[in-house]
């Protein structure tokens, strides 16, 4: 094994946040071709292989990950040697979230952070899935329900509990349900149970099994709108729904189903000091919103 070029290793770094050659290429202004030849260099000068073919794209070998953290110290180091340097943090950081968490509790936290450090880019990425095995292209991702991941931390954040609301307009046309019994001659609005691929999300359909769809989506926001606009009977996060003032909660001793929303990352990525600076401003943001999140704001 040979000393790496610093070079090398900061293509490496675009690659793994990125999970794509073509991608990295494009963040560093380089193209495919300058790309792969950098890493075949990084890989011939540390004796192995430090990306593999994934499913999802590029991902890091175990000797990849530890010219990642390598990388990190490199790219910090060179940021540092810029003269508009303020000893903020710098460099890209992607995660993965559900579209309202994303919404009203990372943006707002991440706007926060980067007040202070305007060299920091954050990535969101919204999805409502399973936490992923590889990774690809992630710092972490936040996922609802207890993950089962591998070479990886998995950490709860905060809980969540969503309700059953519907708009006074249809109310006012359709009458109030007294009990879970009437509700369920109601329509639902809620995930499409087909596409659903987390299984904490689809447990609350166990407390109105009857209740037929009115209007389905993958979209939360979709959900909070159609309720809003009268489509049936929406199931929805407490900290979304309470926003409007258009919207009523019923029977909420009966419907008050409990959700976890769970952090994964790799120990390898909270020793970069950007990343480990964006988990710690959602842990903060997602304990001083608990009060929301339970529906009790």
């Amino acid at each position: 094994m040979s000393v790496p070029n610093a070079q090398d290793l900061v293509v490496l770094l675009a690659v793994a946040q990125s999970g794509r050659f073509t991608t990295a290429g494009d963040v560093l202004g380089l193209n495919h071709t300058t790309v792969s030849r950098r890493i075949a260099a990084l890989e011939k000068a540390l004796g192995g292989r430090v990306v593999s073919r994934g499913s999802g794209g590029w991902e890091l070998t175990e000797l990849g990950r530890r010219a990642a953290d390598a990388a990190a110290v490199v790219t910090d180091a060179i940021a540092q040697l810029g003269g508009d340097d303020d000893g903020g943090l710098s460099g890209v950081v992607r995660m993965s979230a559900t579209d309202g968490f994303s919404a009203f509790v990372a943006a707002p936290a991440f706007a926060r952070l980067r007040a202070g450090n305007p060299r920091l880019r954050i990535e969101i990425i919204t999805a409502t899935r399973r936490a992923s095995q590889t990774r690809t292209g992630l710092d972490f991702e936040v996922v609802v329900g207890e993950p089962q991941v591998h070479r990886a931390e998995a950490e709860r954040l905060g809980t969540y509990v969503l309700g059953l609301y519907a708009s006074k307009g249809y109310l006012a046309g359709h009458g109030a349900p007294a009990t879970l019994q009437e509700a369920m001659r109601h329509q639902l609005v809620y995930f499409i149970d087909s596409m659903l691929q987390v299984d904490s999300l689809d447990a609350p359909r166990r407390l109105l099994p009857a209740m037929r769809d009115a209007l389905s989506s993958t979209n939360v926001f979709v959900h909070v709108e159609a309720t809003r606009a009268g489509a049936g009977l929406g199931l929805l996060p407490c900290f979304m729904a309470d926003r409007h003032p258009d919207l009523v909660r019923l029977l909420p001793t009966d419907v008050a189903e409990e959700l976890d929303y769970w952090l994964v990352v790799r120990a390898d990525a909270l020793r970069q000091p950007a990343v480990a600076a964006v988990v710690d401003a959602l842990r903060r943001a997602t304990a001083a919103l608990e009060p929301q999140l339970l529906g009790r704001g």
